[in-house]
């Protein structure tokens, strides 16, 4: 067999595959005893009718197509072998001669991965921001805990903003009740925002046993967008009584003895958060810098299938919450051009990040080994919130592993970059990632001449630790 390449564009090809005839003979045997299974002739067992026969009874037309068609995939995998393409997806094969006897010709038009010179990416720089825990920020968490173990008590007054409600809902149109569209004895903070438009002004002014109705809209599959009239009818107020903020209330809520020692434990893990962010933000800014310094072409078909896969997720998603693609677009104030003008950024930004991880990777020949696979697997199940036994059996059963091992080599590749970087903050500290750890905290500095190899954090698990996304395209999908 020979083959030989045509570069069509940068990120698609087109091979010519030439076969002599003898070299089709193992799949033409094996497409005389696959059909000898599917015949009976009389005289002769089944699976058994000699090869004269078969040509006699079917003709040797149909046998010759079998063996074409077992051989085309060794003699395609075979020529992308000899000219070291890697594919992406499926190839458009055309078989442009065959006749008994002669030699085999076909063509095989593939998209490829596009070839890429990684930039120098040592001492990048890269900004973050600074880390600070302001007291704002205690007082928010401080706040958030007082709400946990607040009480409410019924008040004889109407509602104001931030308390209690109890109500009844009931949507109609035309004056017609909605089917399913009524609710009672609903929990509400006034001013949440959280429910439907309008529900909150309505709701101001009203006391226990009084009602208001107001112009609204309905979210949800069946009704999604439908201009609707709501009765709000208001069965009880009741008003939120923080406790305290002293040492009885630190003791109840925590296991501190003191409102200092609780305020410094929300500032330990606050800090550790900012950490993770900056962690996060410095993965994120790197991959940016070094992505700018290159060009990365696409395949078309690629992207277009790509956007196609997120579209779908996104529309099955919403579909979940009840919510229309429509109205998903309004609640975001976004066209459906804007929408697919954002989806297509973020498509390629992706795209040309797995491509240009998965050559830094090659170039820096990193592997993975076995428990670096089993930690992956563990911690993508839980993201997931699946067993990580029936996540390994779905990632089997659909040849997920290969990406997933692939993941990890985007991290370490990812890895690799930011940790040779620059980083400092706003103020112009330096930013110490070697030594975060993925629950933020920071590993003890090791002497120079130690081996740092187990103390050193991976900055790319200490940004997962922080839920950054993946930046690459999704591969759970079946």
């Amino acid at each position: 067999m020979k083959s030989a390449a045509e570069t069509l564009n940068p990120t698609r090809v087109k091979l010519t595959i030439e076969v002599p005839f003898e070299e089709l003979k193992p799949s033409l045997d094996q497409a005389y005893k696959k059909i000898a299974q599917q015949i009976q002739v009389p005289g002769f067992r089944k699976g058994k009718t000699p090869a004269a026969i078969i040509d006699q009874r079917i003709g040797r037309g149909p046998v010759l197509d079998e063996a074409v068609n077992d051989a085309l995939p060794g003699l395609y995998m075979q020529a992308l072998q000899d000219n070291e393409l890697n594919p992406l997806g499926q190839p458009d094969i055309d078989v442009t001669k065959f006749e008994d006897g002669e030699v085999l010709e076909f063509t095989a038009e593939l998209d490829v991965v596009p070839e890429i010179e990684v930039p120098d990416y040592a001492g990048l720089d890269v900004t973050v921001d600074d880390a600070t825990v302001t007291e704002e920020d205690v007082a928010e968490q401080v706040e958030a805990l007082r709400a946990r173990f607040a009480t409410l008590n019924d008040v004889d007054r109407a509602a104001a903003d931030g308390d209690f409600v109890t109500i009844d809902l009931s949507a109609s149109q035309g004056g017609e009740p909605i089917e399913g569209a009524q609710t009672t004895g609903l929990s509400y903070q006034v001013g949440q925002g959280t429910m439907l438009d309008g529900l909150d002004e309505a709701l101001i002014g009203l006391s226990a046993q009084e009602s208001a109705t107001f112009s609204s809209q309905l979210v949800g599959a069946d009704y999604d967008g439908t201009d609707v009239e709501v009765e709000v009818v208001v069965t009880a107020v009741k008003e939120q009584e923080l406790p305290e903020l002293d040492d009885d209330f630190a003791q109840d809520a925590s296991e501190f003895d003191t409102v200092a020692e609780l305020r410094a434990d929300l500032v330990e893990k606050l800090t550790r958060g900012k950490r993770l962010e900056q962690a996060s933000a410095a993965r994120d800014a790197a991959l940016e810098v070094l992505l700018d310094r290159v060009d990365i072409a696409l395949p078309d078909t690629l992207v277009t299938e790509e956007r196609q896969a997120r579209r779908e997720q996104i529309e099955q998603q919403l579909a979940q919450a009840g919510m229309t693609f429509a109205g998903y677009l309004a609640s975001e104030e976004q066209t459906e051009d804007e929408f697919s003008t954002d989806l297509e950024h973020r498509v390629r930004e992706s795209l040309a990040a797995r491509f240009l991880l998965d050559e830094v990777a090659k170039v820096e020949q990193l592997g993975v080994d076995e428990q670096e696979l089993t930690q992956h697997v563990v911690r993508r199940a839980q993201q997931s919130g699946t067993d990580p036994n029936e996540y390994v059996r779905h990632a089997m059963e659909h040849n997920h592993i290969p990406e997933l091992v692939g993941e990890i080599r985007r991290g370490k590749a990812l890895a690799q970059i930011v940790e040779s970087a620059r980083v400092s903050d706003e103020s112009g500290n330096p930013v110490d990632l070697k030594r975060l750890q993925p629950d933020g905290t920071l590993a003890d500095p090791v002497e120079p001449s130690a081996d740092t190899t187990d103390t050193a954090a991976d900055p790319a698990e200490a940004a997962d630790a922080a839920g950054a996304d993946e930046v690459e395209a999704s591969s759970d999908r079946t």
